[in-house]
């Protein structure tokens, strides 16, 4: 399952926010999204667990938690749709 995880501080690093959902169960991939000019955090990351009932307790535990100073959002994400161009 793929986590969507907002309102990160600046701070946090990949590394570290996948040691944090990695007390939660298995990590397979942690990415913070940065901006492509500033090269800095956008304040958001994507989390994937291949567990689906080990992602679903990070979400339930993490959610709403204090990290950094700030208040985590965490959902499961959408998938993304593409649409096709003509």
């Amino acid at each position: 399952m793929n986590l969507y995880v907002s309102n990160l501080g600046d701070k946090i690093t990949d590394e570290s926010l996948r040691a944090i959902f990695a007390t939660h169960g298995e990590v397979l991939s942690s990415k913070i999204i940065k901006d492509d000019a500033t090269g800095f955090s956008r304040g958001f990351a994507f989390i994937e667990m291949p567990n689906d009932s080990e992602a679903a307790n990070a979400i339930l535990k993490m959610n709403g938690t204090i990290v950094n100073g700030k208040n985590l959002s965490v959902v499961k994400a959408r998938q993304r749709s593409f649409q096709k161009e003509n």
